[in-house]
């Protein structure tokens, strides 16, 4: 079974609309359910390798709290934004509202 990301009710699996709401269901999941954001992973890992010392790509998916605690370690000395850089590799990184950032 899955949910609606928009108003979080049960639809059948295959559903093309919520039948609560009448939002699109195909637009917001992917493979295995997953609610996949509407963020660029290319302007996310691009970011993440340039500028994530500073937490731009952690602002630019809506995650303003982690990203300022960023600024102030640098990151985490290089270490958290390693392991950001692989997450969103990985394909695993999640926006603001957990959504997967996902390749297009």
């Amino acid at each position: 079974m899955k949910y609606c990301s928009h108003c979080g009710a049960e639809v059948a699996e295959d559903a093309a609309f919520c039948p609560k709401c009448g939002s699109s269901l195909y637009d917001t999941y992917g493979e295995n359910n997953v609610a996949v954001s509407d963020k660029d992973w290319l302007a996310t890992i691009l970011l993440c390798w340039f500028l994530g010392v500073f937490g731009i790509h952690r602002f630019y998916v809506g995650k303003i709290g982690s990203a300022i605690a960023m600024i102030f370690t640098l990151g985490g000395l290089g270490i958290w934004v390693l392991v950001d850089f692989i997450i969103i590799l990985c394909g695993d990184f999640k926006d603001k509202d957990g959504k997967v950032i996902k390749r297009s």
